[in-house]
């Protein structure tokens, strides 16, 4: 899929804070759930409830997790194991995801 083509949308509450834009997952039959997300003027609160591998692509992303904190530049990953709670932070970043079961919001 060409970056070009994706279709972001805002992301939960958080608006223009949070958009996402889908490659692949539930929808697809795969338990492995991938897509993009800016995050812009960000400050949001999560608990994570699938396991994640984030990836930056371009800003800073700032995780607060467990009272440390992670600053991530372009080309930096971090896995957050399920159950993590965390705060993200970002003036402006891009950021990809892998996230398991991609099923998550479905299976409570």
């Amino acid at each position: 899929m060409q970056f070009g083509h994706l279709e972001f949308t805002p992301r939960f509450e958080y608006g223009e804070m949070a958009q996402v834009a889908g490659v692949c997952g539930a929808g697809d039959g795969t338990e492995l759930g991938v897509g993009w997300g800016k995050l812009t003027n960000a400050r949001i609160p999560w608990t994570i409830k699938y396991d994640e591998v984030l990836t930056v692509f371009e800003g800073v992303l700032k995780l607060q997790v467990n009272g440390a904190l992670h600053e991530l530049h372009a080309r930096d990953c971090i896995w957050l194991p399920s159950g993590t709670e965390l705060v993200y932070e970002a003036e402006s970043a891009l950021i990809h995801f892998a996230i398991h079961p991609s099923n998550w919001a479905a299976t409570g």
